[in-house]
């Protein structure tokens, strides 16, 4: 019996490195080598937020979760001065709730909830068609950390690399998640900038 649990340890650590992340094959890259279109239809590199601690999120206008717009317009406004911004990434990808233009999201967006942060066109985030970005960020923290539902977060560090995800029912001022996005706002902008 122990025998076979420890062939067992072995087998999962060695699928694990593989299957649950793989961080050896993306190590090289950071969220600054992704770029999206913005929902006005103009490149938005991430690299122009280089040195900022980014919260990137998949949006819908139909979710359950719709109503965290608010928060994410709040937690943006309260730390954007200390080098925070969030990015909304409007995403069709579960139950069809993102059916809307580029031109109806802005205007739903900025009439509902007032949302001044950066906002992409619509994007796939999930499987093999997924926008590079999501792909990485995937890989990175394993699949069980990739969206599962809108209103996925990950968080970016200042230096580009993925500190931590939080699930679609994470709400942007849940206590766990403003003080993630406070640590990462409190580590030096000059240390992180390569």
């Amino acid at each position: 019996m122990r025998w076979l649990l420890a062939t067992f340890s072995m087998l999962a650590a060695a699928l694990g490195a593989g299957f649950f992340s793989q961080a050896g094959q993306a190590a090289a890259k950071t969220a600054w080598d992704f770029s999206f279109t913005s929902i006005d239809g103009k490149p938005m590199p991430l690299s122009d937020f280089r040195g900022k601690v980014l919260l990137v999120v998949n949006t819908a206008s139909f979710c359950g979760f719709t109503k965290q717009y608010e928060a994410l317009q709040a937690l943006n406004a309260k730390y954007e001065a200390k080098g925070f911004a969030v990015i909304g990434v409007p995403s069709n990808d579960f139950g069809g709730q993102e059916p809307k233009a580029a031109g109806e999201i802005k205007e739903f967006c900025e009439g509902m909830f007032g949302v001044t942060f950066p906002l992409t066109d619509k994007n796939v985030v999930t499987g093999d068609s997924a926008h590079p970005f999501y792909k990485w960020a995937r890989d990175e923290l394993g699949w069980i950390n990739a969206p599962k539902w809108n209103f996925h977060k990950y968080l970016v560090g200042r230096d580009g690399k993925l500190v931590t995800s939080f699930f679609s029912a994470t709400a942007p001022d849940a206590d766990r998640l403003v003080s993630a996005v406070e640590a990462e706002i409190a580590k030096s902008a000059a240390a992180a900038v390569n």
